[in-house]
């Protein structure tokens, strides 16, 4: 006895993964721009090099910039989507100049330099500085997306499993 129709069924099943990657792929990149598209919104807007480093990437983020984390999928056939803002365009030498202590008999105050250093101004930005207040424009932006990132992969998959 022959099953109608098993060949038919056989091959739509082994197109199934194709179709659940092939829909999260497109559902992640959608979600993906319209957050990186909030989060410019909310970057503050001196020169513009702030909100022109935020992006996003498949893989590994530019070396240097504030991430919100990642997710290794390679070994399940994943691909890894990684938000980023800075980097090597917002890199700003702060001066720390010297600091007064007090010193010796003759003097009262000794004077101490402090080597300048280089920071992200996205990390400033985000998390502020002893001298600034901070002005966060990632991880909020993050924390009221990521219910709906997990909804729209959800939905993405639920919709490749039903076109197949």
């Amino acid at each position: 006895m022959t099953v109608e129709g098993l060949a038919a069924l056989e091959r739509r099943w082994r197109a199934v993964p194709d179709r659940i990657r092939e829909e999260v792929t497109a559902a992640m990149e959608k979600v993906a721009n319209e957050i990186v598209a909030d989060m410019k919104q909310l970057a503050p807007k001196d020169s513009g090099a702030l909100a022109d480093s935020i992006g996003w990437t498949w893989g590994d983020a530019p070396e240097g910039s504030m991430t919100i984390g990642q997710v290794d999928g390679t070994e399940h056939g994943a691909r890894t989507l990684t938000i980023f803002a800075g980097g090597a365009d917002t890199k700003r030498t702060v001066r720390k100049g010297g600091t007064k202590h007090r010193g010796g008999p003759a003097t009262g105050f000794e004077y101490y330099e402090q080597p300048d250093f280089e920071g992200d101004y996205a990390r400033f930005q985000e998390f502020g500085t002893r001298n600034m207040p901070a002005n966060p424009f990632f991880f909020p932006i993050w924390r009221i997306w990521k219910r709906r990132v997990r909804l729209r992969i959800s939905r993405a998959v639920t919709r490749a499993i039903k076109k197949a």
